[in-house]
């Protein structure tokens, strides 16, 4: 009898908040996801540990020991760096079934500029140096282009429809498949050349690095 009244007691000990051998499991998954997932997505964003560390305002070895396994963050540290890569909390922490991510239609966002002229996010998520979008022309439809810092690049690549593109006064046709590349400090503007049907293309900046 105090055999079983003894382990009686452990039992409730662990439940009480104890930390047995599934707890620490727990923890080791959970620093291990974390690193992972951290590691991953800094890669993804061509972030070092020094820039993600600046971005999040906490200091690199912090950086560095979630990514080894070893951190232990506070709420406020995760919160910094989860802004930092523009992700949830959730996605720093998940699993990797988890880390798969879908976007309903009704959630990309959208604005419209110029006349007629649609624009959402190709990536619903950050990607440093670079801004890439979905355009969708009305019929007709016209839209200034965004002058930009000398040594930028931009891309446009017609998908459907026929797009002009000017730039520096010089009128580019595009047919679906055509891509344009073009100095993105350059004054330009894209008009569908089609008066009755719709034009869509993608416009992909990558942007001057400063003081490059």
């Amino acid at each position: 009898m105090a055999t079983a009244t003894n382990d009686a007691d452990a039992g409730e000990s662990r439940a009480d908040g104890a930390c047995g051998p599934r707890d620490a499991a727990d923890d080791r998954s959970a620093a291990a996801h974390l690193a992972r997932n951290l590691a991953g997505l800094r890669h993804a964003r061509n972030l070092t540990q020094d820039a993600l560390s600046r971005g999040a305002a906490v200091p690199r070895s912090t950086i560095a020991n979630l990514e080894s396994g070893a951190g232990n963050p506070s709420l406020v540290v995760l919160v910094k760096v989860a802004h930092a890569l523009g992700v949830p909390i959730d996605e720093l922490l998940a699993s990797p079934r988890a880390m798969v991510r879908r976007w309903p239609a009704a959630d990309v966002a959208f604005r419209v500029k110029g006349r007629g002229v649609t624009i959402r996010d190709l990536v619903p998520e950050p990607v440093p140096d670079e801004m890439m979008e979905v355009l969708d022309f009305a019929p007709g439809a016209a839209m200034a282009g965004t002058p930009h810092l000398p040594g930028t690049r931009e891309f446009f690549t017609c998908l459907d429809g026929r797009v002009n593109l000017m730039v520096a006064g010089e009128r580019h046709a595009l047919a679906a498949g055509d891509v344009l590349a073009f100095p993105g400090n350059l004054p330009h503007s894209y008009q569908n050349a089609d008066a009755l049907g719709p034009a869509r293309g993608v416009s992909v900046v990558v942007f001057a690095k400063a003081g490059v």
